[in-house]
């Protein structure tokens, strides 16, 4: 070996629910990473036969973004699907830790920003607001963290706004109505939409784990939420059709049932704790941002 050799010690990651969307952008953005090893398991992670304190032993960072898509049609079954997947799945967790000889060294935790209360474009919220939405989005967001909260490894608890990314997520059902003409404000479009370029997301993560001191709850979201129908002309703009067919919320109902309340909910959320910390986003603003997914190939 060279005098001048070094070797540098790999970071080993581990996914959990690393077969979605976010899960498959967070593999492929870390895995390019100098000195990176990622590892993803989606939900077969959690059936019984499989030894998940194994698969967790001895990983640099653990990432749980384990959890069923709430951007479905609600019904009682779906419901109790959304908690199962999100409650259930942090206590097999924490009894995974506790197995673990050499738990993981760090925990990141996904959560939403549906904990909040609804509140206007006017008046942003940050991770400072303790107050919980009265609604079934604030009562899962909050029973979800208090999970979170009991692992053995204190988490890092990411509270996601709406992601927006190519091949998926919120985009994927978002573009094709807008690309044939059809995109219009949803429910009035007066409601604030606090949304996330994935890329940016992954900077987000990427940041915080070069950074062992920063711990707690942090708002994954741009530092500029938008109204629901700034959010439609920008979209639309980008794929240059019309924005004009209005979407009223009795119909949203008949499609999602009680779900409805993700796309009618007004959230707006700023990213305090990550703009303190120094971290800078690419994409802060919606067109900007919008332009850069629709142009991807």
């Amino acid at each position: 070996m060279s005098a001048n050799t070094v070797n540098h010690p790999v970071t080993k990651i581990v996914i959990l629910g690393g077969t979605g969307f976010v899960g498959g952008y967070l593999k492929h953005f870390f895995a390019q990473q100098p000195n990176t090893q990622v590892i993803t398991f989606g939900r077969e992670a959690f059936d019984c036969d499989v030894n998940l304190s194994q698969n967790i032993n001895g990983c640099d960072l653990l990432i749980m973004l384990a959890g069923a898509n709430i951007g479905q049609r609600w019904n009682a079954a779906y419901k109790q699907l959304l908690w199962d997947s999100r409650i259930n799945t942090n206590q097999q967790l924490a009894h995974a830790i506790s197995l673990c000889d050499q738990p993981p060294k760090r925990v990141f935790s996904a959560s939403a920003i549906g904990i909040y209360p609804p509140n206007t474009c006017a008046t942003p919220v940050d991770e400072t607001c303790t107050a919980i939405g009265n609604n079934e989005l604030g009562r899962l967001g909050q029973a979800w963290e208090e999970v979170s909260l009991r692992l053995s490894v204190p988490p890092v608890i990411f509270r996601f706004g709406v992601v927006l990314g190519k091949n998926g997520g919120a985009l994927a059902k978002m573009l094709p109505p807008f690309k044939l003409g059809l995109g219009g404000p949803v429910a009035g479009g007066q409601q604030c939409f606090s949304w996330v370029h994935i890329h940016d997301l992954a900077r987000a993560m990427h940041f915080v784990m070069q950074r062992p001191e920063l711990n707690g709850v942090f708002n994954l979201t741009s530092p500029n939420p938008v109204s629901n129908a700034q959010f439609g002309a920008s979209l639309a703009k980008s794929v240059h059709r019309p924005f004009w067919l209005p979407l009223p919320e009795f119909q949203l109902k008949l499609m999602f049932g009680e779900g409805a309340m993700v796309l009618t909910h007004s959230s707006a959320v700023v990213p305090t704790r990550l703009l303190n910390a120094g971290f800078t986003f690419e994409y802060p603003n919606i067109q900007n941002a919008l332009n850069h997914i629709v142009q991807q190939r």
